[in-house]
Formats: C-alpha cells, sequence, structure tokens
C-alpha cells in the first residue's frame, strides 16, 4: 500500500459516503487475521497504517514481566528496554515483527476489504431507499421465473413477486414494464430484498393517486377500497367541496382515468361509489350498478337489509355474490339483499303467522 491507495480512499469516502477511518480500521482488523493466517503465528499482534504514506507495520504486543513464561505472549523488562528504555513491569511492548514478504499479502487483503465495504455499503443505501417507499408503487420490467415467483427488474434491485401476490389469471412475460406495490423489504446477507404484490389494496389505491389529480391534491378522498384483484374492485370517494363530483373526477372524461386504472390490472373491473355519512345512502351506492329501493339498517346486529327490484336481484347480488361481498367489505356493513316481491311475501307470512 501505498499514498496512492490513501488517495483512493479519500476519494471512496467522498463518492461512497464512507467514512476513510471506518475503512481503516476494517483494513487494519483484515491485516491482522490475514497475519495469523498466513504465518501461523498465535501471538497478539496489531497493525498500524500511516494515514499519510500508506505504509504498514505489524506488532507483536508482549507482557513485560520478571520472568518471561511463554515468549510469544511475554518479554522481560531487560529485554523491553532495549527495545524502548522507557518501559516498566506490567507494560505491554510492542515490538515490530512485519514480514518482508507481507506487502503483496496486505494489499490483497486492503482490496478485498474496500470492495467488501464498498458493496456493504451500496447495499445499504438501496436498503434505506426501498424501505422508505414500503407500501408505494414502482414501475419495473419483468425479468425472469423462479419456483413459481416473478422477479422484477427495478433498476438497483430486483422484486419478488410470489404466487401469493400475483393476480388470478394474469399472465406476465419477460420483459414486459408493470407496476407493483412494495409490501416489505428484508435485509439478507446478499443484500435487500423487495416483495411487492399485484393484489394488494394499496395497488388501486396507488394508481388513482396517480392518475386522478384531484386526489393527489385532496380534493377527493378515498374513504375505503374493496377488491378482488384480476377481478373486481369498489372504491368508495368523497369531496368536503360541492362544487367537485368526486366519482366524476375519478372516473375523467368518457372514463379515460379508470380506464387507464382498468388496463394496468388487465381488465379488472372498478366500481366507483360516492362515499355518505349516512350508512343507507352508503350500502346503496355501494351496490352499483344494481338499483336500490330501500336500506333498512340494524345497527346493532350491524346488519343493512336492502330491498331491490326484482329484475335487479341478480345484478345486486353479482355473479357468485360478487357485488354483494365487496360493497360488504367496502361499507363493513353485513348486507341482507331481498327483491321487492320477496319482501312483500315475507311480509305477508308474518302477518298471517299473527292471524
Amino acid at each position: 500500500m501505498n499514498s496512492e491507495f490513501m488517495e483512493a480512499l479519500d476519494q471512496i469516502e467522498e463518492e461512497k459516503g464512507i467514512a476513510k477511518e471506518i475503512l481503516i480500521d476494517a483494513i487494519e482488523a483484515a491485516l491482522i487475521s490475514a497475519y495469523r493466517r498466513n504465518f501461523g503465528s498465535a501471538q497478539n499482534v496489531s497493525v498500524d497504517i500511516d494515514r499519510a504514506t500508506g505504509a504498514f507495520r505489524v506488532y507483536a504486543k508482549k507482557d513485560i514481566v520478571e520472568t518471561p513464561g511463554d515468549p510469544l505472549l511475554e518479554i522481560s523488562l531487560e529485554e523491553a528496554r532495549a527495545i524502548n528504555p522507557g518501559y516498566t513491569l506490567g507494560d505491554v511492548a510492542e515490538i515490530e515483527v512485519t514480514p518482508r514478504d507481507f506487502g503483496r499479502i496486505a494489499a490483497q487483503t486492503a482490496k478485498q476489504v474496500v470492495v467488501q465495504r464498498i458493496r456493504e455499503a451500496e447495499r445499504g443505501i438501496v436498503f434505506e431507499e426501498f424501505s422508505s417507499r414500503e407500501n408505494d408503487i414502482v414501475t419495473g420490467i419483468v425479468q425472469r421465473f423462479e419456483h413459481k415467483n416473478v422477479l422484477i427488474d427495478l433498476g438497483k434491485v430486483e422484486a419478488v413477486l410470489t404466487p401469493a401476490e400475483q393476480a388470478p389469471n394474469e399472465v406476465l412475460k419477460p420483459g414486459e414494464r408493470i407496476k407493483t406495490y412494495i409490501i416489505e423489504v428484508k435485509k439478507t446477507t446478499k443484500g435487500p430484498q423487495v416483495f411487492v404484490s399485484r393484489t394488494h389494496p394499496g395497488l388501486l389505491k396507488r394508481l388513482f393517486e396517480l392518475e386522478v389529480p384531484e386526489i393527489h391534491d385532496g380534493i377527493v378522498e378515498m374513504k375505503s377500497i374493496a377488491r378482488e384483484a384480476g377481478s373486481r374492485s369498489k372504491l368508495a370517494v368523497y369531496s368536503q367541496d360541492e362544487n367537485v363530483d368526486a366519482v366524476g373526477a375519478c372516473v375523467g372524461p368518457k372514463g379515460i382515468r379508470v380506464q387507464t386504472i382498468v388496463n394496468e390490472l388487465r381488465g379488472e373491473k372498478i366500481d366507483v361509489v360516492q362515499w355518505d355519512p349516512e350508512s343507507a345512502r352508503f350500502v346503496a351506492n355501494a351496490l352499483s350498478p344494481a338499483k336500490v329501493v330501500s336500506v333498512t339498517i340494524d345497527s346493532e346486529a350491524k346488519i343493512a337489509r336492502v330491498v331491490v327490484p326484482d329484475y335487479q336481484l341478480s345484478l345486486a347480488i353479482g355473479k357468485e355474490g360478487q357485488n354483494a361481498r365487496l360493497a360488504a367489505k367496502l361499507t363493513n356493513w353485513k348486507i341482507d339483499i331481498k327483491s321487492e316481491t320477496q319482501t312483500i311475501q315475507n311480509e305477508l307470512a308474518k302477518i298471517n303467522a299473527g292471524d
């Protein structure tokens, strides 16, 4: 090592943000290990690197005693004073033992330490960058498939899209650009590991924030989201400003805003409905596109009893109960849907039972 190497450490400190002293301390520790490994010494040694020239020296540390027992660890006062007249009993003498051919080993070791520390620092920077973006949306390129996982290139790191976070029936192809939602960032020995999702409701939320300026600016508020990824979602929105149509803002002119999000989610249907502080009206809105005749709220049982026209019953319930299920999740009410005919029949049955 020489002065050029020390200048290189200065440059690394400036460019990578790794303190020069931290690197030198790490190099000194690594050189101690290298010395013991290559010269089989059981001595207690230290390494000193000159901060200006880069020159290094290896010192054996020995306790100064009257009668040395182990020559590798102890030295007599007479021998110690031959090195430095100022030594006294109980001191630790430092005796230079730098091997003649240790320079090559030292240079290799120093290089390995610096490369390793740079790699660790870069991993740390990437970890900090992506951990601060948890619960955010990122755009990446589908790279490859491993054991049903999809690996997505985010530039500085590869993200993992596990089978549980993949939308049903969504077929991804290598080279394809997709948006994903960061759900977790882990620190591992191989660097940061980023886990993303295509099914999380947060993905839908972030997509609307990107696409709808009124949401980004806080004029329109997203109150709740219910999602069955790859199939259908419901979003309840509200605006304090009476002059702003919250639903219209999210749908956009000729449906262009919501259609952009539908395209990103590969055809997932999205119902944008008006949130209402009055529970009955909110439940009725949540069952859109079905028309509702009436909603009766049972606060104690947390049930909303809904009556719809006969021809709207199947639409209100939805295929395999999906529309009613999403509406219940969106409103946080258990929803009991009946047609007008069923309601009338139930009332007549009650009357007859009373007779």
